[in-house]
């Protein structure tokens, strides 16, 4: 039999936007009938994107997917020997199911309903959909060609199944976000299913932001024998062209990246489609002269561009004359628009008014959470006057402690760094500055501290980053117990502090934006623990 080419789609569609995708999904069609393809894959759930969350649950968003389905069938019947998979919910009769369906010449050829409902980390298919029982094989030129989505590639069942149906080629859309080192576990899951059924296969992966998470793209093909016969890069929309034989026949396999690369992309990413897929104008960044808004400011120019992002350096009494220099020297750096609001009149304020309910008693946090909770009241006041998006600059080690203070320093929409940990900080911003030197070197090495009394360093309060960061992968992340990590040599009264901080500050993480999703645990969706709990071990 003649080889023929598939077309497939890494393509960013918007949630809820399901004339837009319905347009997306069109114009790569027609881009993949015009290069002469038969069959274009586009990722899982692409006619709505993914998650759509409690959006499922209304009748007429199922409606409206229904009725644009049916009239995309008619649309791309205009390509006349091109079949295109879909993904999209499906209103069963045993219930709702998360669907693709072949559409060709007008009509549904072919659908296959999802197995393996995910319900762990991020996902919970489970609240929604009922699974699918049954395999699907279609046939192009007498190739035969199984769709199987996602999760249930994780499993050997649903492959198998394909290969028994007749399947002689694995198709598998995805919607897969992004953590650490997740290319090499989806490589390694899906070469299983090749080893296991002989059988050739096409991984496409969505890409783009959707809140928190962040889909890398990075889709890719491996031949019967396992290897990689084509791979797209992460972080960018691409259609491309692949040919079939009866095996996937190589052709370009780009490159992995670094960990300091990946991270810093899929930041970008995240706060470019969290902005302007919900239509913010720009951003606002409270600037400290510290290493973690250098970097959110770096992020965010590289997301939006100079001419959106608006950086607000607001000094108290306690600001070091560097902070204020290295401030400046950045933001002009950049080309960012810069202002300087002094907070010492407006805290001077705060005490006077204070003085007669705090007299007698030392001073102590609440003073120093004041004059934070006065620059998170000034960069609400400039958000809400210029429709602009405050992006707030805490870090994971600091949320996870409690360093940082709840509708001060928390106060914003988006935490752009809120999953990495200060030890990655320092690492993305040496990334950055390799590329161009964008932040002041001063910043990366003077002793990091908040500035909120004389002489303060972060060290003063919290053990240092380098084991701070440590405990907290592992008992955080990793679920490891006190013991268990004690045992492994860290400081019984580190681990102590570390963990007890970690469970009394949650009542402040839930009331924190989201930010972007970087480790395989990061604190919100993935992470529900109770904030009445006594247990702790």
């Amino acid at each position: 039999m003649p080889p023929f080419f598939i077309a497939v789609s890494q393509s960013n569609p918007v949630l809820g936007d399901i004339e837009g995708n319905a347009r997306l999904i069109f114009e790569a069609a027609k881009q993949a009938s015009q290069a002469g393809a038969k069959l274009l894959v586009t990722p899982e759930l692409s006619l709505t994107a993914y998650p759509p969350e409690d959006l499922l649950l209304r009748d007429s968003f199922i409606t409206a997917v229904d009725g644009r389905l049916k009239s995309l069938a008619a649309e791309l019947a205009v390509f006349k020997d091109l079949r295109v998979i879909v993904g999209h919910p499906y209103r069963a009769d045993v219930g709702l199911q998360n669907q693709a369906s072949v559409l060709y010449q007008g009509k549904v050829l072919a659908s296959y309903a999802k197995q393996h409902l995910p319900n762990h980390e991020v996902f919970d298919e489970v609240r929604y959909f009922v699974p699918g029982k049954q395999p699907c094989v279609f046939e192009i030129d007498g190739y035969r060609l199984g769709l199987v989505i996602c999760e249930d590639a994780w499993h050997a069942a649903s492959a198998a199944m394909a290969k028994h149906a007749g399947a002689q080629l694995l198709v598998i859309p995805n919607a897969s976000p992004y953590h650490l080192e997740k290319h090499a576990l989806r490589e390694d899951i899906l070469r299983a299913r090749v080893i296991e059924t002989g059988l050739p296969l096409i991984y496409v992966n969505a890409v783009g932001g959707q809140d928190e998470l962040v889909f890398d793209g990075g889709s890719f093909a491996l031949n019967s024998r396992g290897n990689f016969a084509w791979r797209l890069p992460q972080f960018q929309e691409e259609l491309a062209i692949i040919q079939f034989d009866g095996d996937c026949v190589t052709d370009r396999i780009s490159a992995i990246t670094s960990v300091e690369d990946q991270v810093y992309r899929a930041l970008v990413l995240g706060v470019k489609d969290y902005v302007g897929k919900n239509g913010f104008p720009g951003a606002i960044i409270g600037l400290s002269g510290g290493v973690d808004s250098a970097l959110v400011l770096a992020i965010a120019v590289d997301a939006l561009g100079a001419d959106r992002v608006r950086a607000v350096m607001m000094p108290s009494r306690y600001t070091a004359d560097i902070s204020w220099l290295d401030a400046r020297e950045m933001a002009n750096q950049l080309g960012v628009q810069y202002d300087e609001i002094p907070i010492g009149p407006m805290f001077e304020a705060f005490e006077q008014s204070l003085s007669k309910e705090f007299a007698g008693l030392a001073v102590d946090a609440t003073e120093e959470n004041i004059q934070a909770r006065i620059r998170g009241t000034l960069l609400m006041a400039l958000s809400n006057k210029s429709g602009r998006i405050v992006l707030t600059t805490g870090n994971k080690s600091e949320m996870a402690v409690g360093y940082c203070t709840l509708y001060g320093d928390m106060a914003g929409g988006f935490a752009v760094i809120k999953d990495i940990a200060k030890t990655l900080v320092y690492r993305l911003c040496h990334y950055r500055n390799q590329k161009s030197a964008v932040i002041p070197e001063r910043i990366i090495t003077r002793p990091p501290s908040a500035e909120l009394r004389p002489d303060q360093k972060d060290q003063d309060s919290l053990p240092e980053y380098e084991v701070l960061d440590a405990i907290l992968a592992k008992y955080m992340e990793q679920d490891q117990s006190i013991e268990s990590i004690v045992a492994e040599g860290f400081s019984a009264e580190d681990v102590d502090k570390v963990t007890r901080l970690i469970k009394i500050n949650e009542y402040k993480r839930r009331q924190a934006p989201i930010g972007v999703r970087i480790t395989q645990r990061a604190f919100g969706r993935d992470w529900r623990y109770p904030i009445t709990n006594k247990f702790r071990a």
